[in-house]
């Protein structure tokens, strides 16, 4: 039998057999509609807020180093592999850039160098082969999910991705200190790392609880999906090391670079 979950996160409800979803409401989406519904159309609408900035942390100058190479080298980068994969109604949504971080993330490991990488939330995988690329032919990727790519019900991945060894993937959850804690090898020799999980305020803030814990060989560089959506707000607001929104080189959900463990700004 498949495993049954259901997840009552703040503000929703999912309920899921063997990964797919089967049932998902939020009732803060529909309160939030219809009390302040958006004052425009599009075809994906989500709430957020808008802050200061001058009593948050600041960008070091490392990563505003890394974010200038970036931005110039996502600037009509090709990605052959997820051009092939995504299905043609999706293409200019997913690869639309600025708007779509596929592009920023292969050249955001390209620009930081990184060789070791570790994605925490696979899905589909196609930013695993976007950080695959950018990592260069020397480079290694390690992700995780809760589900093993074959299993996930869109999963673009195949087996000869992994044939090399420069892909591998693993199923425990690094919110969990003991799955840490058993990866704490991969992870200390990690050299860029990006959290694309669950987002539902709660699990974010134990992988980064958990990730003050390892003793890294040279501090990463730590990537943030949707930082900008509701239940990801609080978790990139309380982030005291250096760090950068590059939203609007990024994905248009948020997205956040830190400097993970240098000293504030």
């Amino acid at each position: 039998m498949k495993p049954v979950a259901v997840q009552v996160p703040g503000g929703g409800m999912r309920i899921a057999i063997g990964g797919k979803t089967l049932f998902r409401w939020n009732w803060k989406r529909n309160v939030l509609a219809a009390v302040m519904p958006p004052p425009f159309g599009a075809r994906h609408v989500e709430y957020s807020v808008i802050a200061s900035t001058d009593d948050a942390a600041q960008a070091s100058g490392r990563l505003l180093d890394i974010a200038l190479r970036a931005i110039q080298q996502a600037r009509g980068l090709s990605l052959p592999e997820l051009e092939r994969r995504i299905p043609a109604h999706d293409l200019h949504q997913l690869l639309h850039w600025p708007g779509g971080h596929y592009q920023l993330l292969a050249a955001l490991a390209a620009a930081a160098n990184a060789k070791r990488i570790v994605e925490v939330g696979t899905a589909e995988g196609y930013s695993a082969l976007a950080l695959k690329q950018g990592a260069g032919p020397d480079g290694r990727v390690t992700t995780f999910d809760l589900v093993g790519w074959r299993d996930f019900p869109v999963s673009c991945l195949e087996e000869a991705d992994f044939a090399d060894g420069r892909l591998v993937q693993h199923t425990d959850n690094l919110a969990d200190p003991a799955a840490m804690r058993k990866h704490e090898a991969v992870l200390r020799d990690a050299d860029l790392i990006f959290f694309d999980a669950a987002k539902d305020g709660v699990t974010e803030p134990k992988l980064l609880e958990n990730l003050r814990r390892v003793p890294f060989a040279r501090p990463p560089v730590l990537v943030l999906d949707d930082i900008r959506v509701w239940n990801m707000l609080k978790t990139w607001r309380e982030i005291r090391d250096p760090k950068l929104d590059l939203t609007s080189f990024g994905h248009w959900t948020g997205t956040g670079l830190v400097d993970w463990g240098a000293a504030p700004v």
